[in-house]
C-alpha cells in the first residue's frame, strides 16, 4: 500500500462524508445550522481526516493508531447522530439504514485497521528485543 487513499476503509469514510454533506445535512432545517448540521459535518470528516493524518505523519505505529482510534469515535459520533436526526424526522428509515450500516462497517473495518497496525508493532518490538 502506498497511500491511505488506498485503504478501502478510508475510501469508504470520504464516500460516507460526501453523502453526509449532500445528501444529509443539506435536508436539515436552518436552525440546525450551527448545531446539528455542524456537528454531522465535522463527524463525519474527521474520520478520513483522522486516517489521512495517521499515515501522512509516518511517526510508527503507535502513533497511527492514536489517529485510527480517533476516527473510530468520529465513527460512534456518527452513528448517534443519525439515530438523533432520525429521532426528529429529519432523514427517513431508509436513510437511517443506510448510513447506519455504513458506519458500522467503517467502525470495523477501523478497529480491524487498528489490531492489524498494533499486531505488526508488537511483532516489530519482539524482532529488536529478541536480537
Amino acid at each position: 500500500m502506498s497511500s491511505y487513499r488506498d485503504l478501502k476503509v478510508y475510501q469508504m469514510a470520504y464516500d460516507a462524508a460526501k453523502t453526509v454533506y449532500k445528501d444529509v445535512s443539506s435536508k436539515l432545517p436552518k436552525d440546525e445550522q450551527y448545531g446539528l448540521v455542524s456537528q454531522l459535518k465535522r463527524a463525519a470528516t474527521s474520520i478520513p481526516l483522522n486516517i489521512a493524518e495517521g499515515y501522512g505523519k509516518n511517526a510508527g505505529g503507535k502513533e497511527l493508531v492514536r489517529f485510527l482510534v480517533m476516527a473510530r469515535g468520529s465513527c460512534a459520533e456518527m452513528s448517534v447522530l443519525i439515530d438523533f436526526i432520525k429521532d426528529f424526522d429529519f432523514i427517513n428509515e431508509n436513510q437511517h439504514k443506510y448510513l447506519s450500516k455504513t458506519y458500522e462497517e467503517i467502525g470495523k473495518m477501523l478497529t480491524g485497521l487498528i489490531q492489524s497496525v498494533n499486531k505488526k508493532e508488537n511483532h516489530q518490538t519482539n524482532l529488536i528485543t529478541n536480537n
